[in-house]
């Protein structure tokens, strides 16, 4: 697969606004989990990126964090995420992205790119993250919901409808870029 120039640049683009949005955390006291506005980024990947684009930049991401270099959530780094309460939810992304992307092509509605942002941008991440956070702290899956998923919930779905308002705003001008 040969990727042109301009999709380097916004696959790195990307992979970037992921790393910039890690240090945007709110802790919770009862989660190991954080309030991060990586999820949003995640979908706009998804939403503005053709599918392998998408997917490489939440790869590449994954391949910083754990080199060493501090982009995870709060300027984490190493493996150690990777394998810690939060990593299920890491290792959705790529694919999170790559699913968003794949069906956007056939999505013209506002209602239903916000419906996908949620099925695979919110949904798809909890559907991962949760039991991962569950097996990695050794939590029952009710706790872990309780932690890593329901307190989660307002802020994912207003993520989402931002998403999806970006998206429509975006689309356009960037079409004529990406060319």
């Amino acid at each position: 697969m040969k990727i042109k120039t301009k999709e380097l640049i916004f696959i790195s683009l990307f992979t970037s606004l992921v790393v910039v949005f890690s240090y945007i955390k709110i802790p919770l006291p009862f989660s190991p989990v954080p309030i991060t506005l990586q999820t949003f980024a995640v979908m706009l990947a998804g939403l503005l990126l053709p599918p392998h684009s998408a997917f490489l930049s939440m790869v590449i991401y994954l391949l910083l964090g754990a080199a060493g270099i501090p982009v995870f959530a709060g300027g984490k780094a190493g493996i150690g995420v990777i394998f810690g309460p939060s990593g299920g939810y890491l290792l959705s992304w790529p694919f999170a992205a790559f699913f968003i992307s794949r069906f956007i092509k056939n999505i013209r509605n506002p209602v239903n790119v916000f419906i996908l942002n949620l099925i695979f941008g919110v949904f798809f991440i909890y559907l991962i993250g949760v039991p991962y956070l569950s097996f990695v702290t050794k939590m029952t899956i009710d706790k872990a919901i309780a932690v890593g998923l329901i307190p989660f919930i307002p802020g994912d779905i207003f993520k989402a409808l931002f998403a999806t308002y970006l998206y429509f705003q975006l689309k356009k001008p960037l079409e004529k870029i990406m060319l």
